[in-house]
C-alpha cells in the first residue's frame, strides 16, 4: 500500500532541517580546513621568494609572531637556517603555527609537546620561546640533520605517528626561514592592522626582543648536527658556526627604537646584513601585536596600513641603501617606530 505523502507543514520542516544540516556541514568543513591549514582569519602577512620562482606563503599575524619567535630562538642558539626551516615545518604541521591549549592526550603548544614525555611543564611548552628552544635542543642531537630529508629530521625529534606529514610544509617553511633569518631581504610583509591586547610602545618592543632573542646565547652543541658538539661545522652545512648574538640593545628616542646591527667578522659583513634583515622582518611580523607603524633598514621602509604592504625605497644613497655592506652591516641600524 502506498504511503501517504507528508503534509505541506511537515515538508516545510524537512526542508528547513535539511537546509540547517547543509549549513552546519559547511561550517564544520570550513573549521576543519582552517584547522588543518592553520588559518585563523584573514592572512594579513605574506612572505615571497627572493628568487624568480614566484613562490609565496600567506599567514596570519598570530602565526607571524610565532614563526618569528621560532626563527629568533634558532639564531640565538647559532643554529643554521636549515634547522629553522625544520622547526617551522614541524610547527606548521603540529599546530598551524598557533600556540594551542589542547591536543592529542596532553600535547600542547606550537610543537604539540607532551609534558608527560619529558618536554617540560604544561606552562613551559605553551611558552613559544621555550618550546622552540627545547625543539632545537633535541634537533641538535640528531646526527647530520642538515643532510637528512626535512621530514626525517623532524620525525627524529617528534616521533610522530605520521612521519611523512612534515614534508608537505617544506616549501613554505624554507620561504619563512629565509625571510626570518635574514638571508632573503625585504620579502616579509604584514598589513600591520593593530590587534594589540597587551602593553605596546617601545618598552613592549624591548620586552619582546628579550623574549625571543635572550635565551642565554649559544649552548653546548648548539649549531651542530652531530652528537659530538663540535663547533667547527654546522651540521655538515659547510659554513662556520657563529656565536649567538643575544638580544639586541636598542637605543630609543620617543617612539623610535634603533637596533645597531653588527655581524661576525668572519662573515665579511654579510652576517651583519642578514642580522639586520632578520630584525627588520621580526619587527614587521610583530607589527600588529606591538603596534609598530614603521620599520626602516638598508634604504627601505615598511609602513603599516598600506594595501600592498611592500618594502619601499627611502631614496637613500648611503651605505645603508647598499644593504649595509659597509660599516658592519648597516649605517644606522634597524629603526622601529611604534604608534605610541
Amino acid at each position: 500500500m502506498p504511503q501517504p505523502s507528508p503534509s505541506p507543514k511537515r515538508r516545510g520542516r524537512l526542508v528547513r532541517f535539511g537546509a540547517a544540516c547543509v549549513v552546519l556541514s559547511a561550517v564544520a568543513g570550513y573549521a576543519v580546513v582552517q584547522y588543518v591549514s592553520g588559518g585563523t582569519g584573514d592572512p594579513g602577512c605574506r612572505v615571497v621568494s627572493g628568487g624568480a620562482d614566484g613562490a609565496a606563503y600567506e599567514f596570519t599575524p598570530e602565526q607571524a609572531v610565532n614563526a618569528a619567535t621560532i626563527a629568533a630562538v634558532g639564531t640565538d642558539r647559532a643554529m643554521p637556517e636549515r634547522a629553522v626551516a625544520i622547526a617551522l615545518a614541524t610547527a606548521i604541521q603540529e599546530s598551524g603555527l598557533r600556540n594551542l591549549a589542547h591536543g592529542d592526550r596532553d600535547s600542547l603548544g606550537l610543537f604539540q609537546q607532551r609534558p608527560s614525555q619529558g618536554w617540560g611543564t604544561a606552562r613551559q611548552v605553551r611558552d613559544p620561546a621555550y618550546a622552540a628552544d627545547i625543539f632545537y635542543e633535541h634537533l641538535a642531537k640528531v646526527d647530520d640533520y642538515t643532510e637528512l630529508p626535512l621530514t626525517v629530521a623532524a620525525q627524529r625529534v617528534q616521533r610522530s605517528g605520521y612521519p611523512e606529514a612534515y614534508a608537505k610544509h617544506e616549501r613554505d617553511a624554507v620561504l619563512l626561514a629565509a625571510a626570518l633569518t635574514g638571508t632573503s631581504a625585504a620579502t616579509l610583509t604584514c598589513d600591520g592592522r593593530s590587534r594589540a591586547t597587551a602593553s605596546t610602545g617601545p618598552a613592549a618592543v624591548r620586552a619582546a626582543l628579550t623574549r625571543d632573542f635572550g635565551r642565554g646565547g649559544a649552548r653546548e652543541g648548539a649549531g651542530t648536527g652531530s652528537k659530538t658538539g663540535s663547533k667547527t661545522s654546522v651540521g655538515g652545512a659547510g659554513k662556520a658556526s657563529q656565536a649567538a648574538a643575544g638580544p639586541p640593545v636598542a637605543r630609543s628616542s620617543g617612539r623610535t627604537l634603533t637596533l645597531p646591527v653588527s655581524g661576525d667578522a668572519a662573515a665579511g659583513g654579510r652576517g651583519a646584513a642578514e642580522r639586520g634583515w632578520q630584525l627588520a622582518h621580526w619587527a614587521v611580523a610583530n607589527a600588529s601585536a606591538l603596534r609598530i607603524e614603521r620599520v626602516v633598514y638598508a634604504g627601505r621602509e615598511w609602513v603599516s596600513g598600506h594595501s600592498d604592504s611592500r618594502w619601499r625605497s627611502t631614496g637613500s644613497t648611503s651605505a645603508e641603501a647598499a644593504g649595509g655592506a659597509a660599516a658592519g652591516g648597516a649605517a644606522d641600524g634597524v629603526r622601529i617606530v611604534t604608534e605610541q
